[in-house]
């Protein structure tokens, strides 16, 4: 079908295939464009920058100036929520997150209590970002999911294959089910913040599903999300979910059937085709694109973009990154990809 009088990315989360697909990406808001270079640099901290609603709106509101993407995603981090709990966060230039390492002995020093009033700045970025956006825009907001979020937490940074996260699980699996408890009712409390201020869809992210033993992805990471989905319908019955499980492969469909989800988030490494033959016909379907082909441009952008556009036409899809945008990716190349998209028929 042709475009439609609701918003573009709500009607294909509704299962409805859009022509030409809605599109963003994945870290759009971000170091790639230059005037988010020169805010940052005038901003101080990482989080500074996310707490500061004024700045965090302006973020989020750039791509959408510079490109016109069919959904802005709220500029924060996932890491947002242990910093909420009370485990000390910051971010060192070059070397990414840096927190406490947690065990089996620091439950007491997590409150959960406190993040609503923690988070608050978010909410009020939503807020901001929603009362300025064109009116065919879609607000996205966003949390990480437990498994991922427990992996940065328990590592005290990040972890290629989650191997302190994964040692926790084995010695201490009760504490390791009592970490992600209080990540899912942190996570949904955040989430329906963010709903309540203004987010129109919500994606979560499990950045580390590659990390989890295939015996353990549903307890460890379907379930959970299932739950903070559920407990955030709870509150928001109509609010879609999209769920990115990196990495996490022939397990997508199992995503896709049990975490109550609307559409299902393809990485780069996962032939789309095959999974768009294994979940249901209205299950919409992000992603694909290789980050490292956006950054390199031309042609090979092209035939790509092209093959992602021939496997999803008469299908629910949004045109998206298999990953987050890399930062050496010329602008140029994003120009050049959302004309191509938005130039199918």
């Amino acid at each position: 079908m042709t475009r439609t009088q609701i918003k573009p990315v709500l009607a294909v989360l509704a299962g409805q295939p859009v022509t030409p697909a809605p599109v963003w990406l994945m870290r759009q808001a971000g170091r790639y464009l230059p005037e988010y270079r020169q805010l940052r640099a005038t901003a101080g901290d990482f989080m500074t920058l996310c707490f500061t609603p004024a700045l965090a709106a302006e973020v989020t509101l750039q791509p959408i100036r510079r490109f016109g993407f069919d959904a802005a995603i709220l500029f924060s981090d996932i890491l947002v929520i242990p910093h909420a709990l009370g485990q000390r966060l910051h971010f060192a230039d070059g070397e990414g997150p840096k927190l406490e390492r947690f065990g089996p002995a620091d439950f007491a020093r997590l409150d959960p209590h406190a993040v609503g009033n923690t988070l608050a700045p978010i909410a009020e970025t939503v807020a901001r970002v929603r009362s300025d956006l064109p009116a065919d825009v879609t607000l996205i907001g966003f949390a990480g999911a437990p498994w991922t979020v427990a992996s940065y937490m328990v590592a005290g940074g990040s972890s290629a294959e989650s191997e302190d996260l994964r040692r926790f699980a084995a010695t201490h699996s009760a504490g390791c089910d009592r970490l992600l408890d209080t990540l899912v009712e942190a996570t949904a409390t955040y989430l329906v913040a963010q709903v309540r201020a203004g987010a129109e869809v919500l994606q979560l992210f499990e950045s580390w599903a590659a990390t989890l033993p295939a015996p353990l992805v549903s307890r460890y990471s379907v379930d959970p999300i299932r739950r903070i989905i559920e407990a955030v319908r709870r509150q928001c019955p109509a609010i879609p979910f999209i769920v990115f499980p990196r990495g996490a492969g022939l397990h997508l469909p199992l995503y896709a059937a049990a975490t109550g989800a609307n559409a299902i988030g393809v990485d780069y490494q996962t032939r789309l085709q095959t999974i768009r033959q294994n979940v249901p016909e209205t299950m919409a379907t992000q992603g694909n694109l290789d980050p490292m082909v956006l950054a390199v441009g031309g042609a090979s952008q092209d035939s790509a973009i092209e093959a992602i556009l021939s496997e999803t036409r008469g299908h629910p899809h949004i045109f998206n990154l298999g990953h987050g945008i890399r930062q050496e990716t010329p602008v140029g190349h994003v120009a050049r990809m959302i004309n191509q998209v938005r130039s199918a028929r």
